[in-house]
């Protein structure tokens, strides 16, 4: 992957996580330094064990809210840090609103102060569920303030508006990137996303647990291609939020029958009540990243769901 960096150096919070190790990784490549953050809440050790065989990468254990940044150089900053999952947003809400709300006032406070450029990851979830398919930039959303996914949200969209104010007051250069479904290899054992939670059932011969009638559809988006969308991002001129995602959408049952089939598992599909305000469907609109970045994800999710399953093997051996 190319990687417009030269006399750069970064700064990524949330780098041993699932996405931020993928950009660290490719950060790296570019021969430029690479200074992660990451309080391991929700990282995984594994994920940078071999980065830090690299003399360019740094790792620094700690909050984003209370880490010493200061002596940090570095010109550009991929804020990633957050607490996400529906465990933790049920049974830790406050501390999932107050990471995300603080750790972007710090970090945008911080490259404020120094004219570092940052690049802040937002979600989808600030959509909701609406009456827009596909979901454009320009879309208002239709989300529940205090609803069960509210804290997580809410942190989005603040951390959105928290961008855009220090732009205006503040001069601040500041890109926004919302996320759509990712999957890829490194995720957790534990994590509570759809795809790794549908290969490890496979793998171990369990049920595989839909919650609804399996016909609700996602987008699913390839890590890689997530990673060179943000470093397009990140160097493009483009203000206002951005969606990266796949443009395509599969129903959660087809899903699970494609990691039966890729598995070779003989595991059953067992089906449990919807989840409460679960969005039916949800798809990226991408045409901006499209024109602005010319980027376009190229992994399809046969490919990406065969790699990612190769991977999760390898690492049971």
């Amino acid at each position: 992957m190319e990687v417009d960096s030269k006399g750069k150096g970064y700064l990524v919070t949330g780098g041993a996580g699932f996405i931020g190790s993928h950009l660290c990784d490719a950060l790296l490549k570019s021969g430029e330094s690479v200074i992660c953050i990451d309080n391991m809440a929700t990282g995984i050790r594994e994920n940078v064990a071999r980065l830090l065989e690299n003399p360019c990468f740094s790792f620094i254990e700690g909050d984003v809210r209370s880490v010493d940044l200061e002596g940090l150089s570095v010109t550009r900053v991929y804020h990633l840090a957050a607490l996400c999952g529906v465990p933790l947003v049920e049974h830790e809400p406050l501390e999932v609103i107050l990471t995300g709300i603080e750790g972007a006032l710090r970090i945008l406070r911080w490259a404020a102060d120094r004219g570092v450029r940052v690049l802040y990851v937002s979600s989808s979830e600030i959509y909701g569920s609406g009456d827009m398919h596909p979901q454009s930039e320009s879309y208002w959303g239709h989300a529940n303030p205090v609803g069960p996914r509210s804290p997580y949200v809410e942190a989005k969209r603040a951390g959105e508006a928290l961008c855009r104010a220090y732009r205006i007051k503040h001069g601040l250069s500041v890109r926004i990137a919302r996320l759509f479904n990712v999957y890829g290899p490194g995720f957790r054992s534990d994590d509570p996303r759809v795809i790794p939670q549908f290969i490890k059932s496979a793998a171990s011969g369990n049920p595989l647990i839909i919650y609804g009638t399996g016909q609700s559809s996602r987008s699913f988006c390839y890590v890689d291609d997530i990673v060179e969308g943000l470093i397009k991002l990140m160097n493009s001129e483009v203000e206002g939020p951005l969606n990266l995602g796949f443009p395509q959408e599969v129903e959660i049952g087809e899903l699970a029958n494609l990691v039966l089939r890729l598995t070779k598992s003989s595991s059953k599909i067992n089906y449990l009540p919807a989840i409460s305000e679960d969005p039916q469907r949800r798809l990226p609109d991408i045409s901006r990243a499209k024109r602005l970045l010319g980027w376009n994800p190229k992994v399809t999710l046969e490919e990406g769901l065969k790699r990612t399953i190769i991977s999760w093997f390898r690492g049971k051996e």
